[in-house]
């Protein structure tokens, strides 16, 4: 297991392969992804506590257990409020850093 951090909390990641990488994401509170998409892979969600998703232009709230699959090239983030926020992703498809386009972070990391 790997665990690497990032500004806005940090992420364990248990396998990275060729056909999927398995991690767990902690948001702190008050924190965010950066809205992204990826152009060859998709992403599998299942939240291990309540947070907050933006899938396209929509925001909403989602509840611990809920499960969620974003296509490639969809732009999403996940969000905290007052709560960090955990949830579970399995990204399918090539993995790579590069493939991630970020649209807007608030950390200076878009491209």
């Amino acid at each position: 297991m790997k665990i690497v951090n990032r500004p806005w909390g940090h992420f364990n990641q248990f396998v990275k392969n060729k056909k999927c990488t398995v991690k767990i994401l902690e948001i702190k509170p008050k924190q965010e992804l950066s809205l992204q998409y990826h152009r060859k892979r998709k992403e599998i969600w299942y939240f291990l506590t309540d947070g907050y998703v933006q899938i396209g232009l929509e925001k909403k709230k989602v509840k611990k257990g809920e499960l969620i699959v974003i296509k490639k090239r969809v732009a999403h983030r996940v969000f905290s409020k007052d709560k960090k926020v955990v949830w579970l992703e399995i990204s399918v498809g090539k993995f790579r850093e590069r493939d991630e386009v970020r649209i807007e972070d608030k950390y200076g990391r878009a491209r």
